[in-house]
């Protein structure tokens, strides 16, 4: 049982007009946002971060920007969020190939060394203590620009006050990220846990 209860989408109609961002991503409003709007501004706001974060502003896809999201998220832990991030990973055009194989990544030639690179970024800044440090730094400049290192960080922040969000609220798990999980994740260890 969730530590505060959704409200219903059309409880506030402001945040449901934004809200519509997420029927595109993920085909439904997150819980997580339904959850938010019981103080409008905050619903408001991160769905305008979400939107500012997942924009296209340079070389960044936002198939990218959802598998980033996803190594972010399994990293600390979020079970919400993991099904959330590889169903809107693929419904930016990643493919089965791509999902099935995001943690062999290092040795992979499914993934370009610019990815690779992003990857890697994200496990060490999504950890505690944070792990960010000059390899990583080097790698990720050698690839990205200033721009699109702000980008994926972005996602990797965003992702890091979700993965808290979702996991301490022990937000219910939508039908269709519960079916993405079981789907797309049947290789590793994914279970809804605490999410039900």
């Amino acid at each position: 049982m969730p530590l505060v209860t959704p409200l219903a989408s059309d409880e506030n109609e402001d945040v449901a007009e934004l809200a519509r961002f997420f029927n595109e991503t993920l085909g439904f409003c997150p819980n997580s946002v339904l959850t938010m709007q019981r103080r409008p501004a905050i619903a408001k706001a991160f769905i305008n971060l979400n939107m500012a974060v997942m924009a296209n502003d340079g070389r960044v896809t936002a198939e990218q920007k959802r598998l980033i999201g996803y190594i972010t998220s399994a990293n600390t832990g979020c079970r919400y969020c993991e099904a959330h991030t590889i169903l809107a990973a693929e419904r930016y055009g990643g493919t089965d190939e791509r999902l099935d194989n995001i943690w062999g990544f290092r040795d992979s030639d499914l993934y370009t060394d610019a990815e690779k690179s992003a990857f890697e970024f994200a496990l060490a800044a999504s950890s505690v203590p944070n792990a960010v440090d000059e390899n990583i730094s080097e790698a990720l400049h050698r690839y990205w620009d200033e721009g699109e290192i702000v980008e994926i960080l972005g996602v990797i922040s965003l992702f890091g006050y979700l993965n808290r969000w979702n996991d301490s609220m022990g937000t219910t798990m939508e039908s269709g990220a519960v079916d993405a999980g079981n789907r797309l994740l049947k290789a590793s260890d994914w279970s809804r846990g605490k999410h039900v």
